[in-house]
């Protein structure tokens, strides 16, 4: 059965940065499974948020006891038939996208796959994690046409 995917947009320049958001998010959610089945139970579901900095701040304080914004943040739900949320930053991506010099989308993609990756189980805190988890979101964003975020700039 497909994935539910549930979209929230809770701050307007979200939608005034990416053209059409909602589907952004539920083609880098796809392209995550893809590379990163979710297991079968029924039909699953997820959902993500798009916020700013002042509600990803509260959220890594409340959550993480880390007192600053981040740019994504995912909360497993422990249930096969609920995998999780995820929750993005618009100032925090849309700053990082600019130091990098990478379109506000490509990066937005990047951290839905990202945070769909973490609500499968995958993690990067050791050497070991990230060797796991990033060639999935090498893979992922390539089937969106996304270069490697990973890649060194020539």
């Amino acid at each position: 059965m497909p994935l539910r995917i549930g979209i929230r947009i809770d701050h307007r320049p979200w939608r005034d940065a990416v053209a059409d958001p909602r589907g952004l998010v539920r083609r880098a959610v796809r392209a995550a499974l893809a590379v990163a089945p979710v297991p079968p139970a029924g039909s699953p579901e997820m959902a993500v948020l798009l916020a700013d900095d002042t509600l990803l701040r509260q959220l890594n304080n409340d959550y993480r006891g880390l007192d600053k914004p981040t740019n994504v943040l995912s909360f497993t739900a422990g249930d096969p038939l609920l995998l999780g949320d995820v929750a993005i930053a618009y100032e925090t991506t849309a700053a990082e996208a600019a130091a990098a010099g990478k379109p506000l989308a490509d990066h937005l993609s990047h951290l839905v796959v990202h945070g769909t990756l973490h609500l499968l189980g995958y993690d990067h805190e050791t050497t070991e994690d990230a060797a796991e988890m990033e060639p999935l979101e090498v893979r992922a964003l390539a089937a969106l046409g996304i270069a490697d975020p990973y890649q060194e700039a020539a």
